[in-house]
């Protein structure tokens, strides 16, 4: 791993936890909100018959900056569930993606969807935030955390009745993340020690993955061709979120992604939000 890549991974880290504290001191845990989360599964979502689409929110990233000038988060999530998202992912992390607990919570106001919190989670506090927002899954990435570190969020948020994808990026960790019994792995293509995409990193690990332990490919997937690949080679479902996020109308996108020839529902146009493709 490179100094610089080094780098980028250990200032987000450090400033997840310098955050997670400030909102510690300024919510503490007796004062969140009540639990918020209902019955959904993320983990049913995503084994039903075909490759399910967990539609993601985000407002920029750190590689690409910002993906819309103004995007509307309930329009957004309203077009992703039109267009045939089985799930949604929400970034929360606010330095580097400007991502909220408030875009969570307005999810949560107007889908019934499974969401999955997508932040660095490093603290049992950030778990009870989720579940409070009304978070029915959070993703722990095996690269931001010490193996026992990880081994207690990921047991904790089951006690807590919440969902885990736990993250990894290449066989050492994804040995990690079965060795704790994590029933969902998300194989991300992009590499966040660096931000490079490799695209065919999902299908170099795929064989080493059990039976019964479902695959979420994330990152670097944009047409329909991809999907149909990854389902071939057993995946469950992708994580997208960027071209969605750039298109001038995230509906008929996602339905162009997931192979559906029908357009726009009958009676519910695709709103256009944001910009189009760069």
């Amino acid at each position: 791993m490179s100094t610089r890549a080094s780098t980028v991974l250990d200032r987000i880290l450090a400033e997840t936890r310098e955050e997670v504290e400030r909102r510690k001191r300024d919510v503490p845990l007796e004062r969140l909100p009540p639990n918020r989360t209902g019955a959904r599964r993320l983990r049913d979502a995503l084994t039903r018959p075909g490759i399910s689409v967990i539609a993601e929110f985000k407002r920029r990233s750190p590689s690409a900056g910002k993906l819309s000038d103004c995007p509307n988060l309930k329009e957004i999530v309203n077009a992703y569930e039109r267009g045939g998202a089985s799930a949604l992912s929400i970034l929360t992390e606010g330095p580097n993606f400007e991502g909220s607990l408030e875009d969570l919570c307005a999810a949560r106001e107007v889908s019934n969807l499974p969401l999955l919190r997508k932040d660095f989670i490093l603290d049992e506090y950030q778990l009870q935030e989720a579940l409070a927002a009304g978070a029915d899954a959070v993703l722990l990435i095996v690269a931001a955390l010490e193996r026992g570190e990880l081994a207690v969020l990921h047991d904790s948020a089951r006690v807590m009745g919440l969902d885990v994808l736990v993250e990894v990026h290449d066989r050492e960790e994804l040995h990690v993340a079965l060795s704790l019994g994590a029933d969902m792995i998300g194989i991300n293509n992009r590499d966040l020690r660096d931000f490079s995409v490799d695209v065919e990193r999902t299908e170099r690990l795929m064989d080493e993955v059990p039976a019964g332990v479902a695959v979420v490919s994330e990152s670097g997937i944009a047409v329909a061709e991809q999907l149909q690949r990854l389902k071939a080679l057993g995946v469950q479902a992708v994580l997208v979120g960027e071209s969605l996020m750039r298109s001038e109308d995230p509906e008929a996108a996602l339905r162009t992604l997931r192979g559906d020839r029908t357009g726009s529902a009958e009676g519910s146009p695709g709103r256009r939000v944001g910009r189009g493709f760069q």
